[in-house]
């Protein structure tokens, strides 16, 4: 009876797997609070006039771009992580495809508004040329990882469509990373990090947000490769 009543107990039931099927998700809409509601503050700011700081001056000179990588950048983050939900891919597929057609101009528009702001907004005087370089090459990687998911799954390709938009959905979250690793550098130094930690520490979210997802994304031992057929059933 003890026996068999472990045995059961070792059996994972419906409530739980759903339960995890929910952990990614919830832990990417935690990961993108932070630059969302920095977001939202620099929106309302805009919106009421102030106050204008040496930072903020060059958003209220031209706010156009960032108001437009707020919202896009907020679209993205929320809608791509319930990308991530299978239960909800598996019972409201026709969502999956309707918030998908979002994403992709929503990502498109953060990676090129992105671009516009690091090239033409006066630069801070912690943003090193390296730091710099960094955004650059991440948003131009953000713009591919789209642009390469979307065709992919024009092709009903679903695997590299997948790959390549998680790959896209990593870069556009380095903020939310970057809390995590510039926080311990402000906690040890009790002041913010210089233009070239700061450059590094920026980078390094960047880093661990693909290495994590290119892990999650490679293919596991006995998967089906891509467009592998099914072996036909043998008749006995």
């Amino acid at each position: 009876m003890t026996e068999l009543t472990s045995t059961r107990r070792s059996v994972p039931t419906r409530g739980g797997r759903r339960k995890r099927e929910w952990l990614v998700p919830a832990g990417l809409i935690a990961l993108s609070a932070v630059p969302v509601v920095a977001g939202a503050t620099r929106l309302s700011q805009l919106t009421g006039g102030g106050p204008v700081t040496a930072n903020s001056a060059r958003y209220f000179a031209t706010p156009f771009p960032v108001v437009a990588h707020i919202v896009a950048v907020t679209l993205f983050s929320l809608l791509g992580a319930l990308q991530f939900a299978p239960a909800l891919r598996r019972r409201a597929p026709r969502w999956h495809r309707i918030s998908g057609r979002v994403l992709v101009p929503a990502g498109l528009v953060t990676a090129l508004s992105g671009l516009w702001m690091t090239l033409f907004y006066p630069h801070l005087p912690d943003d090193s040329a390296l730091l710099v370089g960094v955004r650059l090459v991440v948003g131009g990687g953000m713009i591919v990882s789209i642009v390469l998911g979307f065709a992919a799954i024009r092709r009903r390709d679903v695997a590299r469509h997948r790959a390549w938009m998680a790959r896209g959905y990593a870069l556009g979250m380095g903020a939310g990373t970057q809390v995590l690793t510039i926080m311990p550098w402000v906690v040890l130094t009790g002041g913010q990090p210089g233009p070239l930690p700061r450059a590094l520490l920026m980078a390094l979210a960047w880093v661990i947000n693909l290495a994590v997802t290119e892990w999650a994304v490679r293919p596991r031992p006995g998967a089906r490769k891509p467009g592998a057929r099914r072996p036909a059933p043998v008749s006995p």
